[in-house]
């Protein structure tokens, strides 16, 4: 299969599963604050690894990654009746904790500048 179709059925199911999300999860387990960030189907459209982010407490973290595991069955009907392939891939679903890592990365760059301006200030204060 051509890598343009494999990139084009990615995205599809990016934008249907995290539509599946918004209105049909009905999971108590399941947090709102989860989305799809990535979809990464094989080649021979078997197998999907669906990459989540959940902004929420390491708790929920855990029991949204449950829920997602317990309700595959339930997202491959949806997906099957929204999406026409011949073969629903099964979903395999990893916690992408990608912006997580970029947020604490930007308060870390954020905090080292504000002690740069700082020290800038106070050299400027001592040379005068």
């Amino acid at each position: 299969m051509s890598q343009r179709r494999t990139a084009k059925i990615d995205g599809e199911l990016q934008r249907l599963l995290g539509e599946i999300f918004l209105t049909e999860m009905k999971d108590p387990r399941f947090s709102k604050m989860a989305g799809v960030t990535r979809v990464a189907v094989t080649p021979d459209l078997k197998y999907a690894k669906v990459y989540i982010s959940i902004y929420d407490t390491p708790a929920r973290v855990e029991s949204t990654m449950e829920a997602l595991r317990s309700a595959e069955p339930f997202l491959r009907a949806k997906l099957n009746e929204k999406i026409r392939l011949r073969r629903i891939p099964n979903l395999e679903f990893v916690h992408d904790t990608s912006i997580a890592y970029s947020i604490e990365i930007s308060k870390l760059i954020d905090e080292v500048t504000a002690k740069d301006k700082e020290n800038a200030k106070h050299r400027e204060d001592h040379q005068e």
